[in-house]
């Protein structure tokens, strides 16, 4: 993308890593107060078969270590967009929390989306569970 030819490209850290990580395409320097969203550009667009999405993940180190997690997660990037990939990180943490370009802020997974169809019925199969939703098995 135009200006951002210094941000690194999503990586693997690691030969069995499943996420690619993702770097900040700031600028510069932003500091994410405690309880602040903001979304953060990465200088880079994709483009993938329309079998595949991409998922955008917190970064497990940022989350444990300063409470930087990312809202909407996994956040979805359909094959279709082809817009620049921004992440929406938001401060959980207690700290203000300082992000520098080309800091590793968030991972990416890609998944395949399995084509369905959709039926309208007038009745759905009986099963154990039924219509238990949140908490129905206790605590």
């Amino acid at each position: 993308m135009e200006g951002q030819k210094d941000v690194l490209l999503p990586q693997k850290m690691s030969a069995a890593a499943s996420g690619y990580d993702l770097h900040a395409a700031v600028d510069e320097q932003v500091i994410l107060q405690p309880g602040e969203r903001r979304l953060i550009p990465t200088g880079f667009a994709l483009s993938m078969p329309p079998e595949l999405e991409a998922q955008i993940r917190p970064r497990s180190g940022l989350a444990y270590k300063h409470g930087i997690t990312t809202l909407n997660s996994p956040g979805t990037i359909d094959a279709d967009y082809r817009g620049e990939v921004k992440v929406l990180l938001i401060n959980l943490g207690q700290e203000p929390f300082v992000i520098e370009r080309n800091e590793r802020i968030a991972q990416m997974v890609f998944q395949r989306v399995p084509q369905i169809q959709l039926n309208v019925v007038n009745e759905l199969t009986e099963t154990v569970r039924g219509a238990g939703g949140f908490g129905h098995t206790g605590r």
